[in-house]
């Protein structure tokens, strides 16, 4: 039954990069809205209609029902109980709220992509979800689904509802990384990291009095992980190194020229263009990467183009 919860908490989180969920750069997109700013009085020339159901947020006028937050958030406890964490406990409660802001994010990506799709035409046939289910059914046994349905207070209805947002994002999200290319032009760098400007400008002096920037590397270097391969970078396409700034200053080499120190998050760094090589083909790790950065790029798209209001705290 565990491996049934993990399956359908993660087809949405698999199929769109579960960072873009809780990335801090995508909050202040997001219209934040305490309870106490939500209009409660009806203007005097209005009739007063019925009470609505309590909202968790609104994303472009479509609401995100608080009961069905709250019930999503504790499917999250239970994960966590499954995990071995105590919510009661001082680091339990903080894991807790963050998993409260998460699961929010994740609703709210949710309807976002439930909007594209209408737009876009994308639709789940009902033989495609017949099928999937049944699959499900095969894998645990007909017995052991039905009893997870009960464990979760879940009809096979809701669970059909939910099953197919599921397979919609996909969908969507395949859709996100099809214009990523499978070959390209491709640089093999090195670079040399350090902690401070200054140190870095006294090894560009070396490398300018004609220092060997292998050597040069191995003995200053701070990166560990290419330090004893003379900062050895590999080959590589744009759009995949951590350092963007190191990344833009490699490509606009020619092959054996160096770079001037280059300030990123990490440090700074001097960067040497070593091979360029027009088109090749990418390999598997580096198009994964290429493919998760398309689909949270237009997941932050999506976000920065909606109005969304949420009524619940969350953890910054």
């Amino acid at each position: 039954m565990k491996r049934i919860r993990v399956w359908l908490w993660m087809a949405l989180l698999g199929a769109l990069i579960l960072s873009a969920c809780t990335d801090p750069t995508l909050i202040p997109q997001i219209v934040a809205t305490p309870v106490s700013a939500i209009p409660t009085a009806v203007p005097p020339t209005m009739t007063p209609s019925p009470t609505p159901e309590p909202q968790a947020a609104l994303v472009n006028g479509q609401p995100i029902l608080l009961a069905d937050y709250e019930r999503e958030v504790a499917l999250y406890v239970e994960s966590m109980a499954a995990a071995g964490q105590d919510a009661s406990t001082a680091e339990g409660q903080d894991a807790l709220e963050q998993g409260r802001t998460l699961v929010l994010e994740m609703m709210i990506n949710q309807v976002l992509i439930e909007q594209a799709a209408q737009g876009a035409g994308v639709t789940v046939t009902d033989e495609d979800l017949d099928a999937t289910i049944q699959s499900l059914r095969e894998e645990t046994g007909e017995e052991a689904f039905q009893q997870w349905l009960t464990d979760q207070g879940m009809s096979e209805e809701e669970f059909r509802v939910r099953l197919r947002r599921d397979m919609i994002a996909t969908q969507m999200a395949n859709r996100a990384v099809e214009a990523v290319p499978t070959h390209g032009e491709h640089i093999h760098a090195r670079h040399i990291l350090v902690n401070s400007e200054e140190e870095a400008r006294q090894i560009l002096a070396q490398l300018e009095a004609g220092g060997d920037f292998v050597s040069l590397a191995r003995t200053y270097s701070q990166d560990t992980s290419t330090r004893d391969t003379g900062g050895d970078l590999g080959f590589f396409p744009q759009g995949i190194l951590t350092a963007p700034e190191v990344e833009a200053a490699a490509f606009a080499l020619q092959p054996g020229q160096f770079s001037a120190v280059i300030q990123s998050s990490m440090g700074y760094h001097i960067v040497q263009l070593v091979e360029r090589v027009p088109d090749m083909e990418i390999d598997p790790e580096h198009l994964r990467l290429l493919r998760e950065k398309a689909s949270r790029e237009w997941l932050e798209a999506l976000r920065a183009a909606a109005t969304i209001e949420r009524f619940v705290p969350s953890t910054p």
